[in-house]
């Protein structure tokens, strides 16, 4: 699987794991030179609280595009060191 924006690869990887429709992508798939902090944060009630990074390509920014979930209840410990991604990311094999 492939996540992008702007035709730049953002993560790549044939192991994901699907989840609620989103493929959450090891954490070492994901091309750092494209990520930047967000201080945003969310909560969810069996997956526990969601951390999030924004996107940087060629100078733009999306903000919050990409998730993760540091220390996530026991129920989702299959997405733990994962990355999921959003808004206007294209997922794609």
């Amino acid at each position: 699987m492939k996540a992008s924006w702007k035709g730049t690869v953002i993560a790549d990887s044939d192991d994901t794991v699907l989840v609620e429709g989103n493929h959450y992508f090891p954490l070492d798939a994901l091309d750092r030179r494209y990520v930047t902090f967000s201080n945003h944060k969310s909560m969810c009630p069996w997956k526990g609280q969601a951390h999030y990074y924004s996107l940087l390509v060629d100078g733009d920014m999306l903000t919050d595009a990409a998730w993760y979930y540091p220390d996530p209840k026991p129920e989702a410990a299959a997405i733990r060191d994962r990355v999921a991604f959003w808004k206007d990311v294209k997922i794609e094999a």
